[in-house]
């Protein structure tokens, strides 16, 4: 398995991999890694001959109030992870490399962002869509994996994709789960034992909603406010956002009559969680 630091040499790489007509395949993650990025990795390595994983953490995705600086990191720990699966090539650049000296352009994709984690978090999507078009012109992948869990941002890196005409497939896999429902984050680090307890209310709301969406309930508001009082009951739980929306536009829904997402945003304690579920697929939680 190679490491690579530099823009310029991963690139020189993936275009002599390209000439030798080899299919690239690219996991973006912010390393750390759990079960659910390895599950990408897993997914990507069925996709494609050469199986590249980049590990980055960007700063232009975070306000000055997150959590940039205590984000957890273990690089050594995630070489011998990303090895046992079978990557090929770890891309970890320095901040200096990304973003040197007098840099000045970004990608910023309207729309789709303007709900949700684009309302609390107004930089994250910027700095993602940035990083994520950065990445693509590095690495060059044929397909790239990233995890449903983070919805709208999966949605807003299709977006980017299809407006500016990039050739690259985007590919979205389920959500990988602890054994008692619990979506698999590196932020879960951060959780005492009793706050863990209090973050099952994310995806033990997710299934109420649902139980009520397959019972022939398609008011939305009558779902969120038993998800809302359902999340607030719980010790050091504090929602961020609860909303059913377009699963394309991202935008609010009254009615649920297409293609529908509940979109969950929780502090418990310091860590703010999300979660999400796609209205008519399999909920296994």
């Amino acid at each position: 398995m190679k490491i690579i630091r530099s823009p310029r040499e991963m690139q020189v790489f993936a275009e002599s991999e390209r000439l030798r007509g080899l299919r690239i395949v690219l996991v973006p993650t912010m390393g750390y890694f759990h079960e659910g990025h390895l599950n990408l990795m897993r997914e990507g390595r069925k996709r494609g001959d050469c199986l590249a994983v980049s590990i980055y953490v960007n700063p232009a995705q975070f306000a000055p109030t997150e959590d940039f600086e205590s984000y957890p990191r273990d690089f050594e720990r995630d070489r011998k992870l990303a090895e046992e699966v079978g990557v090929d090539v770890i891309f970890s650049p320095d901040n200096s490399e990304m973003y040197p000296e007098g840099y000045q352009t970004y990608v910023e994709v309207e729309g789709v962002t303007g709900n949700l984690c684009g309302i609390s978090r107004p930089r994250f999507f910027r700095g993602v869509a940035t990083v994520c078009a950065k990445l693509f012109h590095i690495v060059k992948p044929h397909v790239a994996v990233f995890g449903k869990k983070d919805f709208q941002q999966l949605v807003t890196i299709k977006r980017m994709v299809r407006d500016l005409n990039m050739d690259i497939e985007i590919l979205g896999v389920s959500t990988t789960r602890e054994s008692d429902g619990l979506a698999m984050s590196s932020r879960n680090v951060y959780l005492t034992a009793e706050e863990r307890g209090s973050a099952l209310s994310l995806s033990r709301a997710l299934r109420i909603a649902n139980d009520r969406y397959e019972k022939g309930e398609r008011d939305a508001a009558l779902i969120l406010q038993q998800v809302r009082e359902f999340i607030s009951a719980h010790p050091s739980a504090r929602i961020d956002y609860a909303k059913i929306c377009d699963a394309e536009t991202i935008k609010d829904v009254r009615k649920i009559e297409g293609e529908a997402v509940l979109a969950l945003a929780v502090w418990i304690g310091k860590t703010r969680l999300i979660d999400n579920h796609l209205f008519g697929e399999p909920l296994d939680v």
